[in-house]
This record gives C-alpha cells, sequence and structure tokens, in this order.
C-alpha cells in the first residue's frame, strides 16, 4: 500500500472530520484500515430520497488517487445508477481513460483532482437526478420513467425504513 495514498486518505479524513460537509458524513470502518470507510448519506431535501440515512462503504485502491474507490451501498438503496447488489455507478467512479463503449468521455470520468467531498457530493446530486440513459438498475429505471408514481412510492418506504433502522 502507498505511502502517498495513506497520507492522502489520513487528510481527507482529517478534513472533513473538521469541517463537516452537509448531507454525509464519512469514518473509517475499522481504525487500522485507512482504505475502508463508512459513509452515511442523508437524503437530499426535496427529493424522494429525503428523511433517509443511507449507509455505504467506500473502499480506496492502494493506487488511489491514481485510481477511483468503489462505493456500495449497504442499506437498501432503489435508483436507476445502483446496481441491485448496493454497487453505485456514476462516470467519476469509473477509471480514468476513454470508454470503450462511447458513452462517456474521458473528461467525465475518473480524475486524482476528485476527493471523497466530491464523490459524496455527486453521489448527493445523483440522488436527485438520475441518468436513466445507461442506468445499472434497469428495473428502477424503467420504473422511475414509465411508472414514476410505483417508482415514488418504493423509494420513499426505503427512505422511511432506513431512517428507522438508522
Amino acid at each position: 500500500m502507498s505511502d502517498q495514498s495513506t497520507l492522502l486518505l489520513k487528510r481527507q479524513l482529517k478534513d472533513l472530520t473538521k469541517n463537516p460537509v452537509e448531507g454525509f458524513s464519512a469514518g473509517l470502518v475499522d481504525d487500522d484500515n485507512i482504505y475502508e470507510w463508512e459513509i452515511v448519506i442523508m437524503g437530499p431535501q426535496d427529493t424522494l430520497y429525503e428523511g433517509g440515512f443511507f449507509r455505504a462503504i467506500m473502499t480506496f485502491p492502494p493506487d488511489y488517487p491514481l485510481m477511483p474507490p468503489k462505493l456500495k451501498f449497504t442499506t437498501e438503496m432503489y435508483h436507476p445508477n445502483v446496481y441491485p447488489n448496493g454497487d453505485v455507478c456514476i462516470s467519476i467512479l469509473h477509471p480514468p481513460g476513454e470508454d470503450k463503449y462511447g458513452y462517456e468521455q474521458a473528461s467525465e470520468r475518473w480524475s486524482p483532482v476528485h476527493t471523497v467531498e466530491t464523490i459524496l457530493i455527486s453521489v448527493i446530486s445523483m440522488l436527485s437526478s438520475p441518468n436513466d440513459e445507461s442506468p445499472a438498475n434497469i428495473e428502477a429505471a424503467k420504473e422511475w420513467r414509465d411508472s414514476y408514481p410505483t417508482f415514488k412510492k418504493k423509494v420513499q418506504r426505503l427512505a422511511r425504513r432506513s431512517a428507522e433502522e438508522f
């Protein structure tokens, strides 16, 4: 594991602890492992997820910040850009470079300038406005497009349950 990535992650954690950002909290799963963080995202106001508390694990690779971390919700999540297993699928978490499928420009993908804060702000933004053009959860995307009242009911039920379990 790289000393550089360890120092960078320690600095980012210290910054977030000193200057918390509204909408999420972050901390280590285990004090002995700087590469695995527990995240809690508060459902953004004026969205279907409002009032929810969604737990996730962010796992950093040893070559961070050259490569992106992975983010996986451990609280049940129903969203077009979250795989049924909880893995988050947004452009900035995709490895740098050209997209072999041509869906994303290199500028939309991972860049070492991203921090835990910018990633989580992007995830909060994703909750507010799903991208249904290249969904990770096809069922959720189809329901969001074709049967919004059903989608809304499902998500609001999950948000309520997440708050009760929190």
